[in-house]
């Protein structure tokens, strides 16, 4: 036989052992997927975290973060203190139809305002809404998963180690004398 015969008869060997099997396939809306616990889905804003540092909006190399914010005048505390002005968010939107998934806005946010959920499913009809505003990045929050616990054999970071260190040597100070550093 020629070899185009073989082949043939090889290609039929295979699509008749494939047929006679189970199917291995997962089918997705009925069977959700297993995802690993650092799953990149849809980022979570904790508004209350956010002191529109726009650190964020800065570092996103898509550029699919809008942020919009005022100055508020807070009262002083005590008699005899200045007033204080600080931001308050007025809008926080990302354009996930931008969103390279990088992650870099949530490393770049210094007050842990940003959360990687692993929810993935948020597809829409009309790609006007994929910008999330945050009321709806906020519902995004209760899917975020809890940190791991620390490991309860690691070391202790060393800045902990000289924090108490410092408090352990004003505590051992003689009254109304200062510690020597």
């Amino acid at each position: 036989m020629s070899s185009w015969g073989s082949g043939l008869l090889d290609g039929l060997r295979v699509t008749w052992r494939n047929l006679t099997r189970r199917s291995v396939t997962a089918q997705y809306p009925d069977a959700m997927p297993v995802l690993p616990p650092r799953s990149r889905g849809v980022i979570a804003l904790i508004e209350e975290n956010c002191t529109v540092c726009m650190l964020c909006a800065r570092e996103c190399p898509a550029w699919c973060i809008y942020i919009d914010s005022h100055k508020e005048v807070v009262p002083p505390v005590e008699e005899g203190a200045r007033e204080r002005s600080r931001n308050v968010l007025d809008q926080f939107d990302i354009d996930f139809s931008l969103c390279m998934y990088c992650s870099i806005c949530i490393e770049a946010c210094p007050f842990d305002a940003l959360h990687w959920s692993p929810e993935f499913e948020y597809a829409e009809y009309d790609i006007r809404d994929l910008t999330h505003d945050k009321d709806r990045l906020r519902d995004w929050m209760w899917t975020v998963p809890v940190p791991p616990a620390l490991d309860p054999a690691a070391e202790e970071p060393k800045e902990v180690v000289a924090a108490r260190k410092a408090a352990d040597v004003k505590d051992t100070a003689p009254p109304g004398q200062e510690p020597k550093a």
